[in-house]
C-alpha cells in the first residue's frame, strides 16, 4: 500500500474504476475536497468491512443517510449487505471505493490490524471516517490516524458509543466536578490479552481473497474460527489480528477512565504488572479459549499524574468505579451508581438525553466541528488497553514483575524500556505498510 493516489499506484494496482481511472486518463484530482452541505442534504457513505459489526453499522447509517458503495475482501457478503441498503456498487478492495467522487464518507469496520490503512487512505482521499472501535491495532498506528485526520482535517467519530450517553455524560459529569472529592484510586476490569492461533488450514471460500484479509498481519492457514467473528474465539482474541479483550471490550472500559479523569489528550505516567510472568497462551481446536478466556495475568497497574492509581482488578466490563475521598461512583454503559447514593444528588448534574452518537458524526461533517469521541480521544483511550498488553508481554519476555514502566504520553513512548518501546509497532507484511507521511 502506498501513501496516495498516485496514477503510477492506481494502474499497478488494477482499479480501474471511479478515481482510478480518472486518474489515468489525467482528468481527476488526487484529493477530493470536501462540499458544502445544504440543510437537508443527504450525506452519501462507504461501507467499508460488512462483517458482523460493519453490517449492523451501514444498516444503522442507512437510515439517515445514502449509502453508495459497500467493500470487503468478501464479495458475497458485500453484495448481500449492498443489496439490504441499496448501494449501487461492490469492491473487493477498499481503494476503489475511496476512488468514487459521490462519497463522502466511510464506515471503517474491519478486523482491527486494517484500520490505520483504511483510516489514513480515506483521509488521504478526502473522506470523514467512522472508524469501529478500538482505533487502531497498534499505538503507533493510532497515532498515524490521528496525523493523517488533522493533516486532512477529516472528521473521524470512534465507535465507543457511552461518550454519547446521557447517563454516562453526567456520572462523568460528577467525577470531574468534585462530588467524590479527591480521586486516588480507578477500578477497571480484568481484561484477557491476546492468544496466538494455530488451527488447522481450511478450504478458503469461494470469493474471499485470504490474503488481503490478512493484509498487513502475517499470512496465516484460513480457518473459519479465526474469520468468522460471529464465533468465540475468532480474531477478536487473536494477537495477528487484534489486541484481545483488552483493547476491544477495554476500549469501552477504559475511555471512562480517561473521561472522567479529564485526560483526554494524554495518559498514565507509569505502568507495571504484579504476580507471576505474563505466560501467552495458543489457541487450538482443543482449547480455543474466547474473548475473555485468554491470558488475564500477571495484575496490570497504571499510575496517572496526581498519583491516581488506576488498578485493573474485576470492575465493570464497559465501565469504571472511581474510588475517592467521600465516597465511590461506578460508570458503565446504561448509567451511573453513587456510593453513599446522595453523591449524585447534585442538582446541577441533571441526566438529559446524549446525542445519537451515528447522528453526533453526520452532524459533525456538515459542521467541520469534532464529534464526541474523536480521533485523538479514541487513540489515547484505545492506547490503555495497548499499555496494559505491553506491560504483560515484557513481564514474559525478562521473567520479571513488578518494574515500573515509564511512559511519556506527550511522545508516546516508554523512556526506560527498550524491551516495551519494540512493542509500540508491528512490522507489517510487503504492500501493506502505512506511509512515513501522511
Amino acid at each position: 500500500m502506498t501513501a496516495r493516489f498516485h496514477r503510477r499506484t492506481l494502474l499497478r494496482s488494477g482499479l480501474t474504476t471511479g478515481l482510478g481511472a480518472a486518474v489515468a486518463a489525467g482528468t481527476a484530482p488526487a484529493f477530493i475536497p470536501a462540499r458544502a452541505f445544504g440543510a437537508n442534504e443527504r450525506i452519501v457513505i462507504g461501507g467499508i468491512g460488512v462483517g458482523n459489526q460493519g453490517s449492523g453499522l451501514v444498516r444503522s447509517f442507512a437510515k439517515r443517510a445514502s449509502v453508495a458503495a459497500i467493500s470487503d475482501v468478501y464479495l458475497p457478503r458485500a453484495e448481500a449487505v449492498a443489496g439490504e441498503v441499496g448501494a449501487g456498487s461492490v469492491h473487493q478492495d477498499y481503494r476503489a471505493l475511496l476512488d468514487r467522487k459521490d462519497v463522502d464518507a466511510v464506515i471503517v469496520a474491519t478486523p482491527h490490524h486494517w484500520h490505520a490503512l483504511c483510516c489514513v487512505h480515506a483521509a488521504q482521499a478526502g473522506k470523514d471516517i467512522y472508524c469501529e472501535k478500538p482505533l487502531a491495532y497498534s499505538i503507533v498506528e493510532g497515532r498515524k490516524i490521528v496525523e493523517a485526520v488533522r493533516g486532512h482535517r477529516r472528521v473521524l467519530q470512534t465507535g465507543m458509543q457511552q461518550r454519547s450517553g446521557g447517563k454516562e455524560q453526567a456520572g462523568c459529569r460528577l467525577v470531574r466536578g468534585g462530588a467524590l472529592g479527591t480521586i486516588s484510586r480507578v477500578i477497571a476490569s480484568t481484561y484477557a490479552s491476546p492468544m496466538d492461533p494455530d488451527f488447522p488450514e481450511q478450504p478458503v471460500p469461494a470469493g474471499l481473497d485470504w490474503d488481503r484479509w490478512c493484509g498487513p498481519a502475517d499470512l496465516v492457514p484460513f480457518n473459519k474460527v479465526v474469520w468468522d467473528n460471529r464465533s468465540d474465539p475468532s480474531w477478536v482474541s487473536l494477537r495477528p489480528f487484534s489486541g484481545g479483550a483488552m483493547t476491544d471490550w477495554g476500549a469501552h472500559g477504559l475511555d471512562m477512565a480517561q473521561w472522567g479523569l479529564g485526560m483526554d489528550d494524554t495518559g498514565p505516567d507509569e505502568v507495571w504488572v504484579e504476580g507471576e510472568p505474563f505466560q501467552p497462551q495458543r489457541s487450538t481446536p482443543e482449547q480455543p479459549g474466547g474473548r475473555q478466556k485468554g491470558p488475564s495475568t500477571p495484575k496490570v497497574f497504571m499510575r496517572y499524574p496526581g498519583d491516581i492509581l488506576l488498578e485493573f482488578a474485576g470492575g465493570p466490563q464497559f465501565g469504571v468505579t472511581f474510588v475517592g475521598e467521600k465516597g465511590r461512583l461506578t460508570l458503565q454503559r446504561g448509567g451511573f451508581k453513587a456510593d453513599p447514593p446522595d453523591l449524585a444528588a447534585d442538582p446541577a448534574v441533571a441526566v438529559e438525553p446524549g446525542p445519537d452518537h451515528h447522528q453526533n458524526w453526520l452532524d459533525c461533517i456538515k459542521s467541520r466541528q469534532d464529534p464526541v469521541a474523536n480521533v485523538e480521544v479514541g487513540q489515547r483511550s484505545t492506547s490503555l488497553g495497548h499499555l496494559a498488553n505491553i506491560a504483560r508481554w515484557v513481564s514474559g519476555l525478562t521473567g520479571e514483575t513488578g518494574k515500573r514502566l515509564r511512559w511519556d504520553a506527550a511522545a508516546e513512548r516508554f523512556t526506560n524500556s527498550d524491551e516495551a518501546n519494540r512493542f509500540l509497532a508491528r512490522p507489517a507484511r510487503a504492500g501493506y505498510t502505512l506511509p512515513d507521511h501522511v
